[in-house]
């Protein structure tokens, strides 16, 4: 069940980098700010997706999230997407959160869920919440 929502965030893809052809594997990089918890973040993240077979894609990546006064959040990640229109891509998947800071202590044991859109210019924007 779906709990409460975590964070949203707002960016732009910055890098693109193929990996391998056969099948189609890309690295992507990111920089985005927000909320996590409603403390206001920046950050930035890479994650390596697969095209499989079917078309479909599954991505793996991590990155790290940053307030204003220092406190840092780290994540890994796993998904699922598929392409959309004009290159497009719609992701859905599950992270995993570290800190120590005490405002973001209650993301180490919480298991949260997200939709992460790229959209045809670069511009991503997710949202994440806790998984209970």
């Amino acid at each position: 069940m779906l709990g409460e929502l975590i964070g949203e965030t707002r960016g732009k893809r910055i890098v693109r980098r193929v990996l391998a052809s056969d099948p189609p594997q890309v690295e992507v990089t990111f920089e985005d700010g927000g909320k996590m918890l409603g403390i206001e973040v920046q950050g930035f993240g890479t994650y390596e997706s697969e095209v499989r077979a079917d078309g479909g894609i599954y991505g793996e990546g991590q990155g790290v999230y940053m307030s204003a006064a220092g406190d840092m959040l780290s994540w890994n990640g796993s998904g699922l997407g598929k392409f959309g229109e004009g290159g497009a891509v719609s992701y859905r998947g599950i992270l995993y959160y570290r800190s120590t800071s005490p405002k973001f202590a209650k993301l180490n044991t919480v298991a949260a869920v997200f939709e992460y859109e790229v959209d045809a210019k670069g511009g991503t924007h997710a949202k994440i919440w806790e998984w209970k």
